[in-house]
């Protein structure tokens, strides 16, 4: 039997695991990722192929448990732990962002309910943005079964994992463009977008380990990449506590005033000013605030029995 490695990755409390788990349960990717009560678990590329980890909150102790469960040998162990640390937001100070956010009218309040929100981070950067791409203009739902079917079509298949439903690795740029994309359910627009921007990280016209600026600059000339999806990537890819998709029709509409329309881009954009450097972690309170304000709705709007 395959010895499983552990390690545990500390982080500065609070840390809204909850949040961060039910955001990432949402957009979970069938075949790559899987997330329930015993944590994150997905398939990962590695030193000798692919792995089987698993990430959990620790129950008594500021915390996360990183699981090697299968495929990877120990000296794996430190880059898929920085990898963790990048993903799950781990090296976030709470007390800062929330002192520097406390006195905004509109985002002040969310933070002192919502104290411990991180930005839940994607594991691999090109990943990031395929799934950026996907989910323009569509629902989440949509967009992880497009993913779903995308990987099934070009991504890696994986030993030992079956049981668990992880069978694929998401698939890199160099399969990506050798992929037919036909019949996935994608506009052919969204399919050339897909294949360019697998041909920018091949030919290094794209770099994730350039910092946010330049990142955003290089994905905003690929075709059908904006700015909604770069400032998206900078946000989750790299974990840039100021990238701000100010397109974002959730966001446009939690920072209008009440019962008025909502904002501009260029409005909110003006309007996010005030939360620089931090704007990455007022977008999360929004999205956190209208998620939370729309399952109130649909628990009102349930028929009552008797």
């Amino acid at each position: 039997m395959e010895t499983q490695l552990l390690v545990c990755l500390a982080y500065r409390p609070p840390y809204d695991w909850a949040h961060l788990r039910d955001f990432l349960a949402a957009r979970a990717v069938a075949g790559v990722e899987r997330v329930d009560a015993r944590g994150y678990a997905r398939t990962v590329a590695c030193e000798g192929g692919a792995a089987l980890i698993c990430v959990n909150a620790l129950p008594r102790a500021p915390a996360l448990e990183l699981r090697v469960v299968s495929g990877a040998p120990a000296t794996a162990l430190r880059p898929l732990a920085a990898v963790v640390r990048r993903a799950f937001d781990l090296s976030a100070d709470p007390a800062r962002i929330g002192a520097a956010l406390a006195s905004d009218s509109l985002i002040g309040p969310l933070v002192k309910r919502r104290p411990g929100l991180r930005i839940p981070g994607v594991w691999e950067p090109f990943e990031c943005a395929v799934r950026a791409v996907l989910g323009q203009q569509v629902s989440v739902a949509a967009a992880c079964t497009l993913a779903a079917r995308l990987v099934q079509r070009a991504g890696v298949a994986v030993n030992g994992g079956g049981s668990e439903g992880l069978t694929h690795l998401f698939p890199g740029p160099e399969r990506l463009a050798d992929t037919n994309l036909a019949s996935l359910g994608l506009t052919r627009a969204r399919a050339a977008t897909l294949g360019a921007l697998a041909r920018a990280v091949l030919e290094q016209r794209i770099n994730f380990d350039a910092a946010p600026a330049e990142l955003v600059a290089a994905l905003l000339t690929v075709p059908g990449i904006g700015a909604w999806t770069a400032q998206y990537v900078a946000l989750r890819a790299l974990g840039d506590p100021d990238a701000f998709p100010a397109g974002d029709l959730v966001l446009r509409r939690m920072a209008a005033p009440p019962r008025r329309a909502a904002l501009s881009a260029r409005a909110l954009e003006e309007r996010a000013r005030q939360w620089q450097p931090w704007r990455g972690y007022a977008a999360l309170q929004l999205w956190q605030a209208a998620a939370a304000a729309a399952a109130r709705a649909r628990t009102a709007a349930r028929p009552r029995c008797g």
